[in-house]
């Protein structure tokens, strides 16, 4: 049976966000069409075709959640509410339902697509490697492999692979990736840098503070994808 209703949520995806977009337009122009015609214009109702290209999709993702999961949510309830507004001849509602929740879904998956193309972005931003200074020499390594109290130097142009100290040189620092400042912050010995930022002018050397998962940008992707994979507690109690 999960295999079954596996095979069900992959069809039901197909045409991603373009099939719902077109389904939505025609939807709505055909709820348009059902409130302003006359009754008898049509043999049925035009408002059937948002019922059938909004409202089975909500039905069936409804069932699968019921058997796969016994997930009670939003789309349980809607599926009733489509199926008594049918069964009472209120065809125009049920459509009108459907059409609604479709739209609130898309909205919500276009917003998870832009959390997820920003989750990207960070892990695109990562440096992947790191100039560290030992025993007199310079060596580049895996960014990963940088342990706290390693000595880097971070040439101009260059990601900030850690969290770390200026130990020696000046520079300026685009920290736009991590607090939205528009403009470089200057930097001296002393002064902290973060991950993921990048260095814009002068060459320094930096005393690692926090390395791998502990840095700075990898915190806050880890943030971001907590952010994106859970609901807050008030989108589950609304579901309920």
């Amino acid at each position: 049976m999960k295999k079954l209703m596996g095979k069900l949520e992959e069809l039901l995806e197909l045409g991603g966000t373009k099939k719902d977009i077109a389904f939505l337009i025609i939807s709505g122009i055909s709820l348009v069409i059902s409130l302003a015609a006359p009754d008898d214009i049509l043999p049925f109702n035009i408002a059937w075709v948002a019922i059938i290209l909004c409202g089975v999709p909500i039905i069936l993702e409804a069932v699968i959640g019921l058997v796969t999961a016994f997930d009670i949510k939003a789309d349980v309830l809607v599926s009733l509410a489509l199926i008594a507004s049918v069964c009472i001849g209120e065809d125009f509602a049920a459509g009108e339902v459907a059409f609604i929740m479709q739209l609130g879904g898309l909205l919500e998956d276009l917003t998870v697509a832009k959390a997820r193309a920003g989750i990207e972005k960070l892990v695109h931003l990562t440096p992947r490697t790191a100039r560290v200074i030992s025993g007199g020499s310079e060596k580049i390594i895996p960014a990963e492999k940088v342990q706290v109290g390693d000595i880097l130097r971070v040439l101009p142009g260059e990601t900030i692979a850690v969290d770390g100290v200026i130990i020696s040189g000046e520079t300026s620092v685009n920290q736009a990736v991590m607090t939205g400042e528009s403009l470089p912050v200057d930097k001296t010995v002393g002064d902290d840098v973060s991950s993921g930022t990048v260095n814009q002018f002068g060459a320094f050397e930096m005393r690692a503070s926090k390395v791998g998962e502990d840095s700075s940008i990898q915190r806050m992707i880890r943030l971001v994808q907590s952010a994106d994979a859970s609901k807050a507690k008030i989108v589950g109690l609304a579901d309920k």
